[in-house]
């Protein structure tokens, strides 16, 4: 990195004490600026940013216990200020705090199979954007999802599964012959879907103070590829 400063936001550990690893992905992350511009950046940016090397940790195998003690429970217990929002699939291999090492009150999780977001899932985000100042919503997909395979294959399903299939096949038909993997694919629809949900969504997204970004994990490797 060009510039020398060492002021560096809390959320940032030492150098010292990442693998050339996660060095390169924050490096990479913060591009040819370095540390300095971080404070510089946009709130949703700089989101995308703290969850971008929360994954290069996690991938390394490095933790953040202090966010998850109980100082940091006590510390929360009185009122939360998430600063992003991921819509995840219910996957119990992908959970968004661990994937992204983060910690009690740092994301605003809305999880159903498939990533489906209903109105009750519209509504959640739009709580965490209007009255929590969540400034990003992630999407986040995976590989080898079952749900949106079902959708895709369109094969038969029992009970209320068929509820999940039909909520997937929108997005799945809308991507349907676009070249490349059909998750980021879904994803991508999904994430169009939320930048235009009017009013509250939309609007933010069009004045600069939210960001709606995809993203697909790898469940084999645990990097996520972010879509933007």
């Amino acid at each position: 990195m060009k510039t020398q400063n060492t002021t560096k936001p809390a959320h940032f550990t030492s150098s010292r004490f990442l693998s050339p690893l996660t060095a390169l992905a924050i490096c990479a992350a913060l591009g040819s600026t370095g540390l300095a511009a971080v404070t510089e950046k946009s709130p949703p940016d700089l989101a995308l940013l703290r969850l971008k090397v929360g994954n290069a940790k996690f991938v390394d195998g490095i933790s953040t216990q202090a966010k998850k003690s109980a100082k940091r429970r006590a510390a929360v217990a009185g009122g939360q200020k998430p600063f992003a929002i991921v819509v995840s699939c219910s996957d119990s291999r992908v959970g968004p705090e661990v994937v992204f090492d983060q910690g009690l009150g740092d994301l605003f999780v809305v999880c159903t199979a498939g990533h489906v977001v209903d109105g009750v899932g519209l509504g959640s985000i739009e709580y965490a954007v209007e009255h929590l100042g969540s400034s990003l919503i992630l999407v986040l997909g995976h590989e080898r999802c079952g749900a949106v395979s079902a959708a895709v294959s369109g094969g038969k399903a029992h009970g209320h599964l068929p509820a999940i299939v039909k909520a997937i096949k929108p997005a799945v038909a809308k991507a349907k012959g676009q070249p490349g993997d059909a998750v980021e694919n879904a994803v991508r629809e999904v994430t169009l879907q939320l930048s235009k949900a009017g009013p509250v969504l939309a609007e933010r997204v069009k004045a600069g103070t939210l960001k709606v970004v995809g993203a697909r994990y790898d469940l084999d490797t645990g990097r996520v590829q972010f879509i933007e």
